[in-house]
Order: structure tokens, then sequence, then C-alpha cells
């Protein structure tokens, strides 16, 4: 009996309110109400391919944890070909993050999309869908693609040096290679929605050096499940105009600092500005740090945590 009567002044108070005011006391904010976006980190930013001590993901887990990260970002190339055999492997990075607090937020990945030769697509998009149903076991909501690139460079140092910029193979024009990505992706999308992992595509050197690349191929797919990965340090000119045509479609955003001086370059990014067009575009999602300085890590990690919640507000 109480409770029916409480029901009914609570219905009594929410209708002499109105709809509208009722929508808009419930959406209120309490006190303990999140003021940041999600700043997660990277484990890519204290790996980096070179430093051998933080290969191990757990490792990095705990770090993140220590420091006060929300997340972590997986790069798969630091998940050994064991232990990605290894189901019991597996499940202890989840275990891990677990016990650290922290959610496993994304996945980076690598798979190459332009070539002409059908047989190295089918077998990047077996590769693809592989990687999507890793993440399906460690519960990864989204993964970071690439549409790969020409391979005419010599390596990633001269690539650098070109700005990105990477000649089409003899014969070819970038305008043959965006049919073959968009198949690649399409392709991979079925599994991508039967996992619940929407993918990323980055703006990530090859077809997605341009903010129009990027747009070209997730339009053209036109999937919910085919969404953007957005970094902020891979335009290197124009980076606020660039970045504000990609964030409507942004499903998670990695944001580099350079603390140090950068490895191939170093970007004076204003995080303030970044996070100011992010709020137009209503991004609500993860802000996944990629530190690529050459400051120690113990220094620039603390630095860049700050530096990303301040700038970073809901």
């Amino acid at each position: 009996m109480l409770g029916s009567v409480l029901g009914t002044a609570a219905l009594g108070a929410a209708s002499s309110m109105g709809p509208a005011s009722a929508i808009a006391n419930a959406a209120e904010p309490s006190g303990g109400a999140r003021t940041t976006l999600p700043i997660g980190i990277s484990t890519y930013s204290l790996w980096r391919f070179k430093n051998e001590e933080f290969k191990d993901v757990g490792k990095c887990i705990e770090i993140a944890g220590d420091y006060g990260f929300d997340g972590v970002e997986i790069l798969l190339y630091q998940i050994s070909q064991t232990e990605m055999l290894s189901r019991a492997a597996l499940q202890d990075i989840k275990r891990k993050a677990l016990l650290s607090g922290l959610a496993l937020y994304g996945m980076s990945t690598h798979q190459g999309f332009v070539s002409p030769d059908p047989e190295v697509r089918r077998n990047n998009i077996e590769l693809t869908i592989g990687q999507i149903e890793l993440c399906y076991a460690l519960g990864i909501p989204t993964m970071r693609v690439n549409t790969g690139r020409w391979g005419t460079s010599k390596n990633f140092d001269e690539l650098m040096a070109n700005r990105g910029i990477e000649p089409p193979l003899a014969g070819y024009t970038e305008e043959d290679g965006f049919p073959w990505v968009i198949d690649a992706l399409e392709r991979c999308l079925p599994v991508a929605q039967k996992c619940g992992v929407v993918l990323g595509l980055e703006n990530h050197w090859g077809l997605g050096l341009t903010p129009e690349g990027v747009l070209r191929i997730v339009d053209a797919v036109n999937s919910p499940w085919l969404q953007v990965t957005l970094d902020t340090g891979n335009f290197l000119e124009s980076p606020y105009e660039k970045l504000a045509k990609l964030a409507p479609k942004a499903v998670l955003l990695q944001a580099k600092t350079y603390y140090g001086g950068g490895e191939w370059y170093t970007l004076d990014l204003d995080y303030q500005r970044i996070g100011e067009l992010m709020r137009k575009a209503n991004y609500r999602g993860w802000v996944s740090l990629e530190f690529e300085g050459k400051e120690d890590y113990k220094t620039a990690i603390p630095k860049s945590l700050e530096l990303l919640r301040k700038s970073f507000t809901r």
C-alpha cells in the first residue's frame, strides 16, 4: 500500500513538472558524475617497438593502473603467437585489467589491403577477421584498422622523411587502391557485427593519409561497424581543420604527446583546442594516450595524463 501511494505521488510530481522538465531534471549530473572523458593509455606508449622490458602487456596494464589511467588499449604486436594460441594466457590479460581497475577498450592492429594481388588482400582479410575474434575473446569493443601502404618506401624512416607520402606501385594510381580497401573492409564487417567489435579506420598513412581518403572509404562502406580511429599526431599540416572533418565519425581518439622531442617529428598540439573540437562533435568516447617522445616515461606519461584530463572535459 505504501509503495502504491509513493509511486502515485512520484508520478504526480513528474506530471506537474511537465515532460521536458522531468527529462532535464533526470539528466542533471550529480556531484559524483565524471567530469572528463575516460582517459586510457596504449601499451605502445611504453613498448614503442624497442623497449623489451615493456613488451609484456600485463606489465603495461599494471603501470597504467599505478599512474591512474581509466583503461588500456592493446597494441596487438605485443601479444606473442604463443599467447594468442593460449586461451588461458589471453584470459589472464583480462584478469590483470580487472584487478587493476582498468577497462580494455581498444586494440590496435595492422593489415594491408593496398595491393593489386587478390591473394594478398584475401590473406589480410583473413588476418583481420582473426584479429576481430581476438578482440571478442578479450571483451574489447573497438579495433583500429589501417588501409595499408603501397610498400614503395624502403622503410618507415624513409616514409616519415617524406612526410608520410608514398608513390603507388608502377602502373597503378591511388584510384586503383580505394576499391580494394573498400571491398576488403566490407568482407570483414559481418564478423565485426557478430562479435560486437566496431572497426575504426585510422588516419594512418597509405590511403588514410588525408581526411578525404578516410571518409571516402568509411562513407562508401556506410556501416555503423566501420567508423574512424582518430589520431591527433598523423596530420602533419593543418591538423585542427583535418581532425574536425573526422571528429563526427570517431569511435576512438588516439592522443599523441612528444615530451623530450619525437622519434620522427614533433607536433606542438593545442589539446585545449582539440578538446573543444571534439566536444563540438559530441564525442563522448575514450581518449587513448600514445606517448611518442624521448623523455623518460616516468615523468612524461604522468604529465601527458594531466594534460589530457584538463583538455577533455565533458
